[in-house]
């Protein structure tokens, strides 16, 4: 049930049709680029279909999706979702409308590379493969929160496939076999963190087959820019873990304590900051290296909060069926 690194070596025959499931909620100023992305796949036009799903959105989304897919040589498919406020809820329309027999998912402000689909796809060719996830990677920044989760590889596919209680892929970059999901079930649509892992883990759980990690099915994503989006990041973080350890019985993340933090602190003034400094001026650590410690302990106590206020609605234990 462990993931293993794919081979890339596909036969040229194996084109399944691929569905590819994106939910949008106030994505009009992403569009233009998500759109670009998928025009610039390498998998053939023929074989894949984009299902682009507007989650009630306030801004000119649908009106957009509707005139890409009037002007476009491949196939947009708008659809709505306005009953759930859930990114997973919009999945789940998107699957229900699909008709490859590989759904792959990724989300509005990805950046999906060209070889993506043609790279997602080429582990399905063994048929005990049921899950496959490609890389995530960030986008260029310049800020020092975007250079620190991109030193942490914080949106990286091995941390997820590397879990502790089950490997799972991110949304952002996954594909699952329909007939899995005919077996198992779709997104819980009023969940609204943690649905990548569940879906994942009940999938494997079933013994319907295996994960596998393709590497070069690549999606860029932007890292945080502010404290606050980072704050937010991680609070989500925590609330999903929290979600999933009433679900699935996942460890809960231990405090830090308040305590904890000063000494770690401390430290850091007193040992880690004069060290990185004399690294820093050797040319061999950054302003980024210096500032590891402070930021990893703001993240993990914003997880922790997350966590702690997090409480699993009831409704969020419902599964939807195809």
């Amino acid at each position: 049930m462990n993931h293993q690194l794919s081979n890339t070596t596909t036969a040229n025959s194996f084109l399944p049709m691929v569905s590819v499931v994106v939910p949008i909620y106030n994505g009009e100023i992403d569009l233009p680029e998500l759109i670009s992305c998928l025009l610039s796949q390498s998998y053939p036009k023929n074989r894949v279909e984009y299902l682009l799903v507007d989650n009630n959105s306030s801004d000119r989304t649908f009106t957009y999706l509707k005139a890409s897919a009037e002007n476009s040589s491949i196939t947009i498919r708008p659809l709505s979702e306005n009953k759930i406020q859930s990114s997973y809820a919009a999945r789940n329309t998107g699957i229900r409308a699909a008709v490859g027999e590989i759904i792959a998912f990724t989300d509005a402000d990805c950046r999906p590379q060209p070889q993506w689909i043609s790279s997602l796809i080429q582990p399905f060719v063994k048929p005990d493969v049921v899950i496959v996830a490609g890389e995530i990677v960030a986008l260029p920044g310049n800020t020092i929160l975007e250079q620190h989760a991109n030193s942490q590889e914080t949106l990286s596919q091995k941390h997820t496939l590397g879990h502790s209680f089950c490997p799972y892929g991110q949304t952002a970059n996954l594909a699952i076999r329909r007939i899995a999901l005919e077996k198992v079930g779709l997104f819980r649509p009023y969940l609204t963190t943690g649905g990548d892992a569940d879906i994942c883990w009940r999938i494997l759980q079933e013994n319907l087959g295996r994960c596998e990690f393709a590497p070069e099915a690549i999606v860029q994503h932007r890292h945080r820019t502010t404290f606050k989006e980072l704050k937010s990041q991680w609070r989500r973080y925590g609330r999903s873990n929290r979600y999933l350890h009433e679900l699935h019985g996942v460890e809960l993340m231990r405090e830090i304590t308040l305590k904890e933090c000063g000494y770690r602190l401390i430290r850091w003034l007193l040992k880690e900051v004069p060290k990185d400094s004399m690294k820093a001026i050797a040319g061999k650590a950054t302003l980024v290296d210096i500032l590891n410690t402070p930021i990893g302990l703001f993240t993990a106590r914003a997880r922790y909060s997350g966590q702690q206020e997090a409480q699993l609605p009831e409704n969020a234990k419902i599964i939807d069926r195809l």
